[in-house]
């Protein structure tokens, strides 16, 4: 018996490279597998791009202008407990140059020329494992709603939404309840903290701000008049 292959989940993908028909290449191989892709052409450019966004993965170029993707792979270990999965693709080809790639915190090493199937396949094995990695109590899945209790990300059809602390505890908190009631009292609790005045109205008003950023994902929160709020079992 052959057990299925977990389906990928439409992944945030940095591109650094600065070559542009290669940058263009990779690019339109990653949206034909349904990514979001972000281009960088330099490393001082990625470095600006990774302090905003939470990628999933880094396809990275080692020889380039000011910074190398060697250097930049390190600045990323040095500056993050957790940072993205790294698939370097480029034209140093020699043994103890992989070496260095690998040692210097790449997931994975691919030479120039590649196979384009064989690019796809390798992205593939990095988003499954970096996604596998993930125990059910760390990623919450509602629909196109992802919740990632490990870095405190929220994702709606895998695109970033930049939620407040506290509408992130009252998100996270309610969909960990799912099917729950959960009071205003007991939202209370989830976000106050020393030096924070929190009310119903307060949490009420938050509600409001998050169902206004989740979009359609909105339908999963439900007010139950006069007690408090849920997300519902299922929509």
């Amino acid at each position: 018996m052959v057990e299925s292959t977990p389906e990928i989940k439409s992944a945030q993908i940095l591109v650094v490279e600065d070559d542009e028909e290669i940058r263009e290449l990779i690019s339109l191989l990653l949206l034909r597998q349904g990514h979001t892709v972000q281009q960088c052409v330099n490393a001082l450019e990625a470095t600006e791009a990774l302090s905003q966004v939470p990628f999933d993965l880094v396809v990275l170029d080692w020889m380039m202008p000011q910074m190398s993707g060697i250097e930049l792979l390190k600045k990323m270990q040095h500056k993050a407990a957790s940072s993205p999965p790294v698939l370097m693709v480029t034209a140093k080809a020699e043994p103890k140059d992989i070496v260095t790639g690998l040692e210097a915190g790449a997931d994975d090493y691919i030479t120039k020329p590649f196979e384009p199937a064989i690019f796809q396949a390798r992205v593939k094995a990095l988003l499954r494992r970096s996604q596998l990695s993930l125990s059910p109590k760390e990623l919450l899945q509602l629909g196109d709603l992802s919740i990632n209790l490990a870095s405190y990300e929220v994702r709606c059809a895998g695109s970033p939404l930049h939620l407040t602390p506290s509408e992130f505890k009252i998100l996270s908190t309610m969909a960990l309840s799912q099917g729950r009631v959960l009071t205003r009292d007991h939202l209370i609790e989830v976000v106050q903290g020393e030096g924070i005045s929190v009310t119903g109205r307060t949490i009420d008003t938050h509600v409001f701000g998050l169902r206004k950023k989740l979009g359609k994902s909105s339908d999963w929160i439900e007010t139950i008049r006069g007690v408090g709020y849920r997300v519902k079992a299922e929509i």
